[in-house]
């Protein structure tokens, strides 16, 4: 396999995936993805792409991730490695798809309306 890059993205998180063939370390800004993701569902998450396609332990990823929070991260890690594994194992699509995880997820924080306390939270009522 050829070194991939490939983005993914999640509410306000960008990450850029760099995959390359090796024994199957993810690094995330320059740390090991355990480090970096203390919650076990959320490194769970970032794994899930690799399991799917049954490629564990084959490839290499090196991650920079930037913005959001640790769930927003998490997501466009899984999403920018999903996308990585597709470049140069397209057989792997199917499964992927199924899992849903070639999906960006484009919902984003709402914007505040002027007059409003929130995007959508108005001031209380009063009567007199």
């Amino acid at each position: 396999m050829s070194n991939t890059i490939t983005v993914g993205r999640r509410k306000a998180s960008v990450a850029r995936a760099y995959i390359k063939s090796g024994n199957g370390t993810i690094t995330i800004n320059g740390k090991d993805y355990k480090d970096f993701m203390p919650n076990v569902y959320l490194q769970n998450r970032i794994e899930a792409p690799l399991k799917t396609a049954a490629l564990e332990g084959k490839f290499d990823v090196s991650i920079n991730v930037f913005g959001g929070g640790i769930k927003g991260q998490a997501d466009a890690i899984a999403l920018a490695i999903s996308r990585c594994v597709i470049v140069d194992n397209p057989e792997a699509r199917p499964a992927l798809k199924k899992a849903k995880l070639l999906r960006r997820d484009s919902r984003v924080v709402e914007r505040k309306k002027p007059g409003l306390r929130k995007a959508r939270k108005k001031e209380q009522y009063s009567k007199r």
